[in-house]
Parts: C-alpha cells; sequence; structure tokens
C-alpha cells in the first residue's frame, strides 16, 4: 500500500486541483438528484448509450483543439434528443441505445486513434483525470449544472407524478410525451458532466449507484434524492481525495465509495426486513419507489 499512496505533498497538490473538487462536487449534487428518477423510470441503460456519445462529442473535440466540455455536452444533447424523441416506449428506446453506443464507442474511438497529442489526454475521457479541469471547462461545468438544477426544480413534481405512474398522469392531463422529452434531455447534461470527472465508462457510478443505494433503505419523495446527492457527493469528492494521492485513476476510488455505500445500503434494507416481517419480503418490496406528491 505504500507504493499506491503517498501523502507527502498532499496540502500543495490539493491547490491543484480546485477546479475539479468544485466540479465533483457540483456532479455529486446533480447526478444524485437526477439519478433518483434515472430509477424510478428505468433508465439505467440510457446513461450508459448517451455517455457513449458523450465521448464521441469530447474525442471530437480533442481531435479539432476546441473544448473538450463543450463536445461533451454536444455529444450528449444528440443522444438525448434522439432516445427522447424516438424512444418513447420503452422497447423503442432499449432497441435505439443499443444501436447508439457501438456507433457513438466507434466514433470516439476514431477520433482518439485520429489525434497526435498526450496519451494522458486519451485515456482520461475514458476513466477520468483529477486534474483535467481548467477554468474554461469549470465555467462550462457550472454553466451545465445550473441548467439541469433548474430544470429539475421546474419540472420536479409533475415529473415525479409521470415516473411514478405514467398512465394515471396522462389521464389526469399530464403532458407526458413533453416531460419524457425534457427528462431525458435533462439527464444528457447531466451524463455530460460525469463525463469530465470520471470518464465516459464510469458515468453509472454517479448517476444510477447513488440513487439505487439511496431508494434501498427509503422511499420518501424528500428524503431518497437528500440521500442519493449525498452519497454521489461523497463518491465523487471523496474518490478524488484518495486519488490525489495515489498513482491510479479516480475512477476506481470512486466506484469503490460508490459500491460500497450500496453494500451498506443493502445490509440496513436486509436488517430492516429481517426485523420487520420476520425475514421474509412482501410482493413488491424488492425495489422502493418515492411516492409522488399529488399533481392538481
Amino acid at each position: 500500500m505504500s507504493g499506491l499512496f503517498d501523502f507527502t505533498d498532499y496540502g500543495a497538490l490539493l491547490g491543484l486541483v480546485q477546479n475539479s473538487l468544485i466540479a465533483a462536487a457540483l456532479l455529486g449534487v446533480v447526478g444524485g438528484l437526477i439519478g433518483v428518477f434515472v430509477q424510478m423510470r428505468d433508465m439505467q441503460f440510457a446513461v450508459h448509450g448517451i455517455s457513449e456519445l458523450s465521448f464521441a462529442g469530447a474525442a471530437a473535440a480533442l481531435l479539432l483543439g476546441v473544448n473538450v466540455a463543450l463536445g461533451s455536452v454536444l455529444g450528449s444533447l444528440l443522444a438525448g434528443a434522439l432516445i427522447g424523441l424516438l424512444g418513447v416506449r420503452a422497447r423503442d428506446r432499449n432497441s435505439l441505445i443499443g444501436v447508439l453506443m457501438p456507433f457513438g464507442l466507434g466514433l470516439g474511438v476514431l477520433f482518439l486513434a485520429l489525434y497526435e497529442g498526450r496519451a494522458a489526454n486519451k485515456f482520461g475521457l475514458l476513466t477520468g483525470q483529477i486534474v483535467s479541469v481548467d477554468t474554461v471547462q469549470l465555467g462550462w461545468l457550472v454553466s451545465v449544472s445550473v441548467v439541469v438544477l433548474v430544470g429539475l426544480a421546474v419540472v420536479w413534481r409533475p415529473l415525479t407524478f409521470v415516473s411514478a405512474d405514467p398512465e394515471v398522469a396522462a389521464a389526469r392531463g399530464v403532458p407526458v410525451g413533453v416531460l419524457s422529452v425534457v427528462f431525458t434531455v435533462l439527464l444528457a447534461l447531466a451524463v455530460s458532466l460525469a463525463v469530465q470527472v470520471v470518464g465516459a465508462l464510469l458515468v453509472l457510478s454517479l448517476l444510477v449507484t447513488p440513487a439505487a443505494a439511496a431508494l434501498r433503505v427509503t422511499a420518501s419523495p424528500v428524503l431518497a434524492p437528500l440521500l442519493s446527492a449525498g452519497f454521489a457527493l461523497t463518491a465523487s469528492v471523496g474518490g478524488i481525495l484518495l486519488a490525489l494521492g495515489g498513482s491510479i485513476p479516480i475512477s476506481p476510488f470512486v466506484t469503490t465509495i460508490s459500491f460500497a455505500i450500496y453494500l451498506v445500503c443493502r445490509v440496513v434494507a436486509w436488517r430492516r426486513t429481517r426485523r420487520g416481517w420476520g425475514g421474509r419480503r412482501p410482493a413488491g418490496a424488492e425495489t422502493a419507489r418515492p411516492v409522488p406528491a399529488a399533481v392538481p
């Protein structure tokens, strides 16, 4: 372990990753909040599909010498728009994502193969880099985070209703189709943030795992998003702080922290189940979902 970690100049190194820490904190909050809806809407596969085109966009920007964060955002938005407009039904959506994933990954690999710059830049798009966020990128990340958070705040109540019971929501006049497209675009923006911090391959660790952990221990529409954001924030910032003293990329630390939190939540849920039902789980108790607030 002594060769894996070296905290000798840790204080001085912290000053080099201030932008990355801010970006990671923003990602933790955004990813944790939007992850709850990813779970409710069963769109975990979509997160991975969007990340592949986000990776392709970032790789294209790297090849062209333009802002990588902008390329990642544009790639994510393209994927989100396609999924939101063409994948209305779950079957259509999964098929479309299955088509987009290899296409986006192939494009990204092509662009990286043509790129003649530093190998670390290529590797960082896939697995993340703790010093990869410069001032210009941070400005993009802050702007995108604000857009996602404001968008979620505007549609939170009707989106919760639609995600929990789309048939009843449609019968009540809630614009299910419009909200689905809006959410997919917001999800795409959140994915573009994750690609900048943990890379394209491991975005699920911040946009899926924390929310899955939170929903293991609570079904509260208030507590679940707060726990999810807290878990994602702990994994993203904690991963950077550990990676700063290590010799390997940030991703293994982020994913390990996120997975450890999930395991703890599963144990807590199991102990509650044993204590509350004598070891028998009632029907429908496998996955908790937040109870939606009433929408007029």
